[in-house]
């Protein structure tokens, strides 16, 4: 079952300023990208203590990324609404990527009787498709999976960029990882430029083997056969659950965002990369 997608697009207002490839390999085609991943933790501190989205939407501007991958994005919370006075009256992603990410993606995942959350894409450039599947393996566990097409300027071709959340059992990644890997068969072939990042709960990097062999993907900090970064808690990360997989890029470097003044955000630290186009570019 699908859930529902709603993609916003916005009037452009500036240059991104990024390095656009020389002269003679197309004009004008950007050649470096940043991205980041973070689970929000629906905009409230780590023990939901505190109501953070103010502060995380400040943080992530201050990053300057491209394109934001989000997990576990509030589109609608009528409780919160009316017990905090400065709630945004927009969607999170909606009030977040607001004059700074000029088209957005969400996909609500968990829909309930006062709100829905989910999945949600940031993005510079404009999003020329999206489509949200559900891969939840629990009733009381929803996942999706929210892919979505990006037109990169100067690029041939468009850039598939996929946001996941993955289930906390073994069994429950490995069935979704494998849905995530024939539906990216399909509709994003051989070497097409692909990113797919977010909160895949796997502790034990069981996926990280699937996404090279079946995508060929490198993670970012891992590369080909390495470890992916410790992202939890991040108050001092221990665990290694989140993810930034990326395919036709080089990785020039990375970065895990922990500690104050991230770790009264969310439970989760924030990951971001620096890539750039590969020797065989979409340009």
């Amino acid at each position: 079952m699908v859930k529902s997608v709603v993609t916003r697009r916005r009037a452009r207002h500036s240059d991104s300023g990024k390095e656009v490839a020389p002269t003679g390999a197309g004009h004008g085609a950007v050649r470096q990208l940043h991205v980041c991943t973070y689970n929000i933790h629906k905009g409230f501190s780590q023990f939901n203590t505190r109501m953070m989205v103010h502060e995380l939407r400040e943080r992530l501007r201050g990053l300057n990324p491209d394109i934001v991958f989000l997990q576990e994005v509030q589109g609608l919370h009528l409780g919160h609404a009316e017990q905090h006075h400065d709630w945004p009256k927009e969607p999170q992603h909606e009030f977040l990527a607001e004059n700074v990410w000029h088209d957005t993606a969400y996909g609500g995942n968990a829909i309930y009787d006062h709100g829905h959350h989910g999945n949600a894409i940031l993005s510079r450039f404009s999003i020329l498709s999206s489509h949200n599947q559900d891969i939840s393996e629990l009733r009381f566990e929803r996942r999706g999976m929210l892919h979505c097409e990006v037109a990169v300027p100067g690029w041939d071709a468009p850039l598939h960029c996929v946001c996941i959340h993955l289930g906390l059992t073994a069994a429950a990644r490995k069935r979704q990882m494998l849905a995530l890997a024939e539906r990216m068969d399909e509709i994003a072939p051989g070497d097409t430029p692909l990113i797919i990042a977010g909160d895949f709960n796997d502790w034990r990097n069981r996926a990280g083997n699937l996404i090279a062999e079946r995508l060929g993907m490198i993670e970012v900090f891992g590369g080909a056969s390495g470890r992916p970064a410790r992202s939890f808690p991040s108050t001092l990360p221990v665990l290694r659950l989140d993810r930034i997989y990326v395919r036709g890029f080089s990785i020039e470097r990375s970065e895990v965002h922990f500690g104050p003044p991230w770790s009264r955000i969310s439970d989760h630290a924030a990951l971001s990369a620096h890539v750039s186009v590969g020797q065989h570019s979409p340009a």
